[in-house]
């Protein structure tokens, strides 16, 4: 699996032995995995790396988990990157209080490391379906990223690695316009240095795919903003 292709999951947890066993498992698993050890480091990662889900832990120093999140979903840019809260506060009340600061899940130390993985993959099969396999339709365009197969209209298509990745980023969310530099990042990584003139090459290649066996193309360019599925 290609770095640019990898979930990237930040474990923010205070408790070294804790961090250390999270980001083993969650690499074990395929996950690119940045971590954090208290709230300040936290809200810096997130602006860096822009992770696609983050695991964070209530009691930490300085800026507190509930704190962290009250912030990322308050701010447009970060609202709708998944939180998975851990707490060892198990009362209904603190359940409650970490769901509505905007947690998507709340988990209670200790736990499962097994079920927090699949906790983990459930919240990107939402926000990130094509990082963990599943199948995407838009149209009469389907995309397998288990086994790696585009079709348009029943007729299988050719398409290079960096070609899948783009399609796979404008079917999880259609609609949506990407900018050249947010497709740099989702695409290509933030450790390669890509000029942002080579996105429309390799736009220009997925659309000469798509359009191989005929049919409009379904890739949209939006004037001064970047790119769009429809």
């Amino acid at each position: 699996m290609a770095a640019a292709e990898q979930p990237r999951v930040l474990v923010v947890e205070d408790e070294p032995a804790q961090r250390e066993v999270l980001s083993y498992n969650l690499e074990a698993e395929g996950f690119s995995v940045s971590k954090a050890e208290n709230g300040e480091e936290a809200l810096l990662c997130v602006d860096e790396e822009s992770p696609d889900i983050i695991v964070l832990d209530w009691m930490l120093p300085s800026v507190s988990g509930i704190e962290v999140c009250r912030r990322l979903k308050t701010r447009n840019e970060t609202r709708n990157i998944p939180i998975i809260m851990l707490s060892a506060r198990a009362e209904e009340v603190d359940r409650v209080r970490g769901l509505e600061t905007g947690a998507d899940d709340y988990v209670i130390k200790p736990y499962s490391v097994v079920e927090l993985m699949a906790r983990v993959r459930a919240q990107l099969r939402r926000t990130r379906p094509a990082t963990v396999g599943e199948r995407l339709e838009y149209e009469d365009i389907i995309l397998d990223a288990e086994t790696h197969k585009v079709s348009r209209g029943g007729d299988m298509l050719k398409l290079g690695p960096t070609e899948f990745r783009l399609l796979s980023t404008f079917m999880e969310k259609p609609g949506r316009v990407w900018s050249r530099e947010q497709l740099l990042d989702r695409v290509w990584g933030r450790d390669i240095y890509v000029d942002t003139r080579t996105v429309d090459v390799h736009i220009g290649r997925l659309r000469k795919a798509l359009c191989q066996h005929g049919g409009e193309d379904p890739v949209r360019t939006v004037r001064g903003a970047g790119y769009a599925l429809g």
